[in-house]
């Protein structure tokens, strides 16, 4: 079995989640198995190292951006594993000190994401990191804060993409997602 049939086999559906109308892909259970969770992490970085790395000018990715919140369960694993920095991009008000501030629309409700100004510093390559990418939204609101404190993204690395929802469309660099589901 592939890794994308592992991972996908672990996946849950839930509809009207977290309200009425929205379908809800879980990730958790891919958590919940060691094995399954080690799989994910290996494929992602493998990705990375063997197609993003040779792309970027310098061979490096110096920052794994992961955004609030599931992008925080493997974010900060696969930057251990590439020898870089963990940024994490929070909601409003979440995070301390100053920060810079990006609006974004989801599939369900406006919000305003963060990231500390501190985080990535000018000309650092960096990788935007989530579990899903739907709409675009909020990977192109956390790519937006990237590039006002001077990073490059390099690309965008996804568990899912829901491609009918076209959310690559509003990105400003490549995405990756190891696995594509379409909207019921």
């Amino acid at each position: 079995m592939s890794d994308i049939e592992v991972i996908r086999n672990q996946l849950t559906l839930h509809t009207d989640f977290p309200k009425k109308g929205v379908n809800f892909l879980d990730i958790f259970p891919i958590f919940r198995d060691p094995g399954v969770f080690e799989i994910l992490i290996n494929h992602l970085v493998d990705h990375i190292t063997s197609v993003t790395l040779p792309k970027t000018p310098n061979n490096k990715i110096d920052v794994v951006v992961g955004l609030d919140a599931r992008g925080f369960l493997i974010g900060p694993i696969v930057a251990l594993k590439l020898g870089a920095a963990f940024v994490p991009v929070r909601k409003r008000g979440k995070l301390p000190g100053k920060c810079v501030s990006a609006s974004y629309e989801k599939e369900y409700a406006p919000d305003i994401f963060e990231m500390q100004v501190e985080a990535i510093k000018p000309g650092q390559n960096a990788i935007v990191l989530d579990d899903v990418i739907a709409t675009g939204g909020s990977a192109k609101a956390a790519g937006d804060l990237v590039t006002q404190l001077g990073g490059t993204v390099i690309e965008y690395v996804f568990m899912i993409e829901i491609p009918s929802l076209d959310g690559a469309a509003r990105l400003n660099a490549p995405l990756y997602s190891m696995i594509q589901i379409e909207k019921k």
